[in-house]
């Protein structure tokens, strides 16, 4: 094995170093860029690494076993097993993973550019199937009066009263940055939401020394200014990491199974089970007890929408 391995020049200067007993590294991925990978040393220093390609492409927040190959300098020779991973479909439909090992997903959304219900409710979709807690997060709360707010947290007042944590804040006045923080802290978070909503601002908000970071990732990538266009993993005063990934102008699924999807909106739980069919899609079929739910009232007619419109879509 190591012999064929040697065509690769990476793999062969990592197979000269398992010859002089190079003891093995472990790492955090902070971001990855093209073919190399910026990974933080156990002691905080930052090294550039290739990755062998027999590995997976690594992501913010991948555990990796690495080995130095020079200065700032080195190579992964090991993905360690991810806990969980926020995936989303690239350009070409292909199922790209975003970051690993996160527990928590804060869904950022604004008053301005004004957001998109269906969107809000497919990324809550992903955190669920993920199995990391959810967070909706409005920002820009300073363009809002009294009425402009009382109206929009009219309209978002559905998901506290399914249990999903609602915060608004604002870079100007830093309006709820204490309450963000208490949420991030002791937690894995990945910043999603369409471009505009003021994720990197928040960032810069939230972590006064982002300009001297950054600056510190610039100089070992050497891609300057570009390490504003990848997903970042940020330490958290008091603890915790905090990705911030680049805004889009949609989010949708992955190909996800029908009886999957449906555990996406958490709310249905207690009504799966109970329609007439035991297949039922909750589409159009008569007895279906998610439609006689949102007749009633008691789950929201336009999350049972969405639903409906995702599961047509992946059909």
């Amino acid at each position: 094995m190591a012999k064929r391995q040697r065509r690769n020049p990476d793999a062969a200067s990592a197979s000269s170093h398992d010859r002089d007993s190079e003891p093995v590294r472990e790492g955090l991925v902070l971001a990855h860029y093209g073919r190399a990978s910026l990974v933080e040393g156990e002691d905080g220093s930052l090294v550039r690494c290739a990755t062998r390609k027999n590995l997976p492409r690594t992501v913010s927040g991948d555990r990796v076993h690495w080995l130095p190959t020079g200065a700032r300098e080195g190579i992964i020779c090991t993905v360690l097993a991810r806990r969980t991973s926020l995936c989303r479909p690239d350009a070409q439909g292909k199922i790209r993973t975003v970051a690993a090992n996160i527990d928590q997903i804060i869904v950022v959304i604004a008053s301005r550019p004004s957001f998109e219900y269906a969107m809000l409710d497919r990324y809550l979709v992903a955190a669920e199937l993920t199995g990391a807690h959810p967070l909706i997060l409005v920002n820009k709360a300073d363009l809002l009066d009294s009425e402009s707010r009382a109206r929009l947290e009219e309209r978002l007042a559905v998901y506290p009263q399914i249990g999903y944590p609602l915060v608004f804040t604002s870079n100007r006045r830093a309006d709820g940055l204490k309450a963000l923080h208490d949420h991030l802290r002791h937690h894995t978070s990945v910043l999603v939401g369409q471009s505009g909503v003021g994720k990197s601002s928040l960032v810069q908000s939230l972590l006064p020394d982002t300009d001297i970071r950054t600056g510190s990732l610039s100089q070992v990538t050497g891609l300057g200014r570009h390490t504003t266009t990848v997903a970042m993993l940020y330490h958290v005063p008091g603890g915790g990491h905090l990705i911030d990934s680049p805004g889009v102008r949609d989010f949708f699924l992955g190909k996800v199974a029908p009886e999957e999807l449906q555990k996406g909106f958490r709310e249905f739980a207690p009504f799966l089970g109970q329609c007439r069919f035991h297949n039922c899609r909750h589409l159009s079929e008569p007895g279906c007890a998610l439609h006689k739910s949102a007749r009633d009232g008691t789950i929201n007619p336009r999350r049972l929408a969405n639903y409906r419109a995702m599961l047509e879509t992946m059909s």
